[in-house]
């Protein structure tokens, strides 16, 4: 899939792009169907990003590619263009955000499980058993807000029944660009390495995302005065997915001990001080929020900043001084994922973040010891040799080494 990417998108081009165009026509070169039954759907987020421009690049790629006949559809609420013969009923529309929504349960539940698990596969086998019970529901054209509720209470429960140790591991936060920060295709499976060094995976949800591109119309308005009735619009529409993202927390406090993402007011809240709200080209304000979130709500410290090369670093790199300045106890890597991007190089620097943070936990949990210092100054004595002072017993670092500090002069 890299190599169809690099073949058909130019390398300077956002690497999500490659990846995402690259998948695409390897599924088209290895479809059993006929081609001319086949389409291709392509979101768009319509902002500054170049993530606006992903369709052309898929275009081109195709045309290059010998399947310039495939029609491609434009999936996105701004209407930039029109597909023919193809639209997005109310009823779709609901049932994808409530999939978005039932998404990021099963993984905050997941990610709780798996690094704590007694049986081996456990945790997996939930995921799949929930994804069927979804799989099931989601059939009906109409879906109610109510099977859907009863159907999150049944995956709170079954994760629930996993059987799980009580030792405590390191958490790490992963934030980012969108489609690196969720991909394992796109950050060189991420989450299976922290797993792999005994940490737990605390991950913000994709519903998030939705909420805050709806916030920005809203806010928006507020800042320039323009757009007034679409922010009308979408001020409903957010209220409405706050008020499912809310139950949803209170599904998981009532059912479970498991740790519910927080309300989205929240994170608004946590972007303040830190950077403004109208910085919204891509993740924009939701990235810094994130990790400002994770420290202080979640107490998570220790965050994988992760970002293709050069992809609106202000919002992730050029916070990160700020952020620690405010939370001493923020450790942050920002790595850097790319098609020329070093695996090794990669998980070296995550690597490093790891051995700081289980420094961090082991000077939390052993307590200081004490020395004597002894100090330079002497006296005679009966014999006539000179014999050092104990002064006071003074306490140190208890990761140094055990050794006597001279005081210089006295």
């Amino acid at each position: 899939m890299i190599e169809q990417g690099l073949k058909n998108v130019h390398n300077d081009t956002c690497y999500p792009a490659q990846l995402v165009i690259g998948q695409m026509i390897d599924a088209l070169e290895h479809c059993e169907l006929p081609l001319d039954k086949v389409a291709l759907l392509i979101t768009q987020t319509g902002g500054g990003c170049r993530a606006s421009n992903y369709i052309y690049l898929l275009r081109k790629a195709l045309n290059k590619c010998g399947y310039g006949d495939i029609p491609v559809i434009s999936a996105s609420f701004i209407k930039s263009e029109q597909s023919g013969g193809f639209s997005l009923p109310l009823t779709m529309l609901l049932q994808a955000l409530y999939g978005v929504l039932c998404g990021d349960l099963i993984m905050t539940l997941y990610n709780q499980c798996i690094p704590y698990e007694k049986q081996q596969g456990a945790s997996q086998q939930a995921v799949e058993e929930s994804i069927l019970w979804a799989e099931k529901l989601f059939c009906k054209k109409l879906l109610r807000w109510k099977e859907v509720s009863e159907l999150m209470v049944r995956i709170i429960k079954r994760f629930d029944r996993v059987e799980r140790s009580d030792e405590e591991k390191i958490k790490v936060g992963v934030v980012g660009e969108i489609y690196v920060k969720y991909s394992p295709l796109g950050n060189n499976n991420l989450e299976e390495f922290l797993l792999s060094e005994g940490c737990e995976v605390v991950c913000p949800g994709l519903f998030d995302f939705l909420l805050y591109c709806t916030h920005n119309s809203e806010y928006d308005c507020q800042l320039y005065g323009i757009g007034k009735a679409k922010a009308a619009v979408m001020r409903r529409v957010n209220r409405f997915l706050r008020g499912r993202k809310s139950d949803m927390i209170h599904l998981i406090e009532q059912h479970s001990s498991f740790q519910p993402p927080c309300p989205f007011e929240s994170t608004i809240e946590s972007a303040k001080g830190y950077i403004g709200n109208g910085v919204k080209m891509g993740e924009g304000w939701l990235l810094t929020a994130e990790m400002v979130e994770l420290i202080q709500h979640y107490k998570v410290n220790n965050i994988v900043c992760t970002q293709p090369f050069g992809c609106l670093p202000i919002c992730g790199k050029g916070v990160m001084r700020v952020i620690k300045e405010k939370n001493p106890q923020a450790n942050i890597v920002a790595v850097d994922y790319d098609s020329s991007a070093s695996k090794v190089n990669q998980q070296n620097r995550i690597k490093l973040m790891l051995a700081n943070a289980r420094l961090m936990e082991q000077q939390k949990t052993q307590p200081p010891r004490e020395v004597k210092v002894y100090a330079e100054k002497t006296q005679p004595t009966d014999s006539g040799k000179q014999e050092k002072l104990p002064l006071a017993a003074s306490a140190v670092d208890p990761l140094e080494e055990e050794e006597q500090l001279v005081v210089q002069n006295g």
